[in-house]
């Protein structure tokens, strides 16, 4: 999977008033071509989750987004809790369906042709969803706390990115007990490809 960085689609916007169209043209890759139109939807849609950007909608078509700046850190501290409060509820409900249940029946070499039953597979994919929800939440952390410059305020997001790790190792233990080697090389490589590099989004 693609990654972008945060603070690159951030540093090509305006405070205001920033138009999907507008943000495509303006965001190069280091080989100065324009990514995808619907990586930089993507992006602006996680950055929108994350607390970076608002979204303002005109019409059904028309949309443009504003930058978001916490005037008071402990906002942005509660909205982060709310959203990894949210997104382990997902995960612990996915493990929870997920624990008496065989989550591979056939091994094979191409993940599209693993025979999962229906609601096993809606169950894992549900907590893929989330696994990168949280990957990406503390992602945003790092860049956030690395940025900052008030030591209260960074000691309140290693406190939030902590949790997120012991939830991180929670799904790693749960999903992989009693799996064959076989297995774990295969769920490894699901969930290792969703974790993006500290300040990066995974497109």
């Amino acid at each position: 999977m693609k990654e972008i960085s945060i603070s690159f689609i951030l540093n090509n916007m305006n405070e205001e008033n920033n138009y999907e169209d507008d943000i495509w043209k303006t965001c190069l890759d280091e080989k100065g071509k324009r990514y995808k139109r619907k990586d930089i939807s993507t992006a602006l849609k996680k950055l929108t989750i994350l607390g970076f950007l608002k979204k303002n909608k005109i019409s059904s078509t028309d949309k443009y987004y504003n930058k978001i700046h916490y005037s008071n850190p402990e906002d942005y501290v509660g909205f982060v809790n709310n959203l990894i409060f949210t997104n382990e509820s997902k995960i612990k409900g996915s493990l929870k369906k997920l624990k008496d249940r065989k989550v591979f029946v056939d091994i094979s070499k191409d993940i599209n042709s693993y025979k999962l039953s229906k609601h096993t597979r809606i169950y894992y994919e549900k907590l893929l969803e989330s696994f990168s929800n949280i990957t990406e939440i503390s992602s945003s952390i790092l860049l956030v706390k690395e940025t900052s410059t008030n030591e209260k305020f960074k000691k309140q997001l290693a406190v939030c990115d902590k949790e997120i790790k012991e939830t991180l190792e929670q799904i790693n233990q749960e999903i992989m007990m009693d799996r064959k080697a076989s297995e774990i090389i295969l769920l490894k490589r699901q969930f290792s490809g969703r974790i993006p590099n500290p300040g990066y989004l995974k497109l």
